[in-house]
C-alpha cells in the first residue's frame, strides 16, 4: 500500500509540473485528469427507443431548445475559451439550434445522439462549408488548425479532436466521440454492401438501409486489443512509423474473426516484437472514434524478452523501467515523451505504475 500512495502522490505532483508549463488545459481552466479515461464514463441516455419515432423527432427538431453538435470533416464545434460549461453537452463543446444557418450547408440530415439533462442532442455534418483559410492537412499525424465560422460566436471553432481530449468533461467526450464515430460512418458506407446500390439513413441515422435488396446496415465499431505488457519491474513499448518524435505506447493492434481478446493480445505481441506472452487479463475498454474503435485495454505477461521488431508493423519497441516510466511522465526522460492523458495506453500505465492492476 505505501508503493501505492508514493507513486500516485509522485504521479501528480509531476502531472500538476505538466499542467503548469501549459499542455492539456481546457477551455475554463480545468483539465482532463491524469487517471480519466477519454470518451468514457459518462452515461449518455441514447433514447433508443424514439429512432423509429418520426413524429417525436420531427418535434426536436422544430424545437429551439434542441441542441445540433455540428462536425466539419469531423471535426466538432468546440467552444471559447473561458466560455461558460453548456450545461447540456459539457465542457468544452458548443452547439447550435435547429435552423441555424450553419446547418444550411449540410447534405445530409441531422443523427439523433440522445437526451442529455433531457435535452435532445443531434449531430450533423456540415462539411459542405468552405472555409476562408488553408484546409486541414490529413497527411500528419495531428492538424492543429481551427476553423471559424463568421456566424458562430467568437472563439467557437472546429478542431481536430484527437489534440482537444483534455478540453471535454465525460459527457461531451461521449457526444463528441459518438458523432465522429457515426458520421464517419456514414461518409464511408453510402452503398449496399450486398448489391451495391445507394443506401438511405433511418432510425435517425443508426441504421441504413438499401431500397433495392432490403438488406440493413449498422454502424461499424472496429474492436482493438491494446495491452500493456509486463516482465518484473519493466513494461514493453512501441511506435509506429510516422508518430511524433518521442512517441511510444503500448502495443495495439485490430482483432480477427473467430478470435477471442486474449488470443488476439498474444498474436499481436508476437507479430509485432517476437515477445511471447502467457498470462493475459481484460482490464478497462476505451470508444476511440479515429475513426471508430472500441479500445479493448489489456494486462499481459511476458514469458520471453527477446525483441524481434517487423518493420512492417512497428518502427521500433523496447522495454521500460518502472523507475524510468516514472522520468517519462515528469518529461524529463530525453527520448520517450510523456504519454497523452485520456488515451487508455497512458491510462494502463498509470495504473501499473500505482500497482492497480494486479
Amino acid at each position: 500500500m505505501g508503493h501505492k500512495i508514493l507513486v500516485d502522490a509522485e504521479l501528480d505532483t509531476l502531472r500538476a509540473a505538466q499542467r503548469a508549463r501549459g499542455p492539456g488545459k481546457a477551455p475554463g481552466g480545468k483539465a482532463l485528469g491524469g487517471a480519466a479515461m477519454a470518451f468514457a464514463g459518462s452515461g449518455l441516455d441514447r433514447a433508443a427507443h424514439l429512432r423509429r419515432n418520426t413524429a417525436v423527432l420531427a418535434q426536436y427538431l422544430r424545437d429551439p431548445a434542441t441542441c445540433v453538435l455540428p462536425l466539419w470533416h469531423g471535426r466538432p464545434l468546440f467552444a471559447a475559451p473561458g466560455a461558460a460549461v453548456d450545461p447540456v453537452l459539457g465542457q468544452g463543446l458548443a452547439s447550435v439550434p435547429p435552423g441555424h444557418h450553419l446547418l444550411t450547408s449540410s447534405q445530409t440530415a441531422p443523427l439523433f445522439l440522445g437526451h442529455s439533462q433531457g435535452v435532445p442532442v443531434f449531430a450533423q455534418d456540415v462539411t459542405g462549408w468552405v472555409p476562408s483559410g488553408p484546409l486541414p492537412d490529413a497527411s500528419v499525424f495531428l492538424d492543429a488548425s481551427e476553423q471559424a465560422h463568421p456566424d458562430l460566436p467568437a472563439g467557437a471553432v472546429f478542431a481536430e479532436l484527437r489534440g482537444r481530449l483534455t478540453f471535454l468533461d465525460a459527457r461531451a467526450g461521449e457526444l463528441a466521440a459518438t458523432a465522429r464515430g457515426l458520421l464517419s460512418w456514414h461518409s464511408t458506407h453510402r452503398f449496399c454492401a450486398a448489391c451495391g446500390s445507394p443506401s438511405a439513413i433511418e432510425q435517425a441515422g443508426w441504421v441504413r438501409r438499401c431500397p433495392d435488396c432490403s438488406t440493413q446496415h449498422f454502424p461499424r465499431t472496429d474492436p482493438v486489443v491494446i495491452m500493456l505488457v509486463t516482465q518484473g519491474n519493466q513494461v514493453l513499448l512501441g511506435r509506429s512509423p510516422g508518430w511524433p518524435e518521442g512517441m511510444y505506447s503500448c502495443l495495439a493492434g485490430f482483432m480477427e474473426p473467430g478470435e477471442c481478446i486474449e488470443d488476439a493480445v498474444r498474436r499481436e505481441v508476437m507479430e509485432e516484437t517476437g515477445v511471447k506472452t502467457g498470462a493475459v487479463h481484460i482490464i478497462a475498454s476505451q470508444p476511440w472514434p479515429f475513426p471508430a474503435s472500441l479500445m479493448l485495454g489489456c494486462r499481459a505477461e511476458a514469458t520471453s524478452t527477446t525483441i524481434e521488431v517487423d518493420p512492417i508493423e512497428i518502427e521500433d519497441a523496447l522495454w521500460v523501467s518502472r523507475e524510468r516510466l516514472l522520468q517519462i511522465y515528469s518529461g524529463a526522460d530525453g527520448v520517450i515523451a510523456a504519454p497523452r492523458v485520456g488515451a487508455i495506453a497512458g491510462w494502463l500505465m498509470r495504473e501499473w505504475l500505482a500497482d492497480r492492476l494486479d
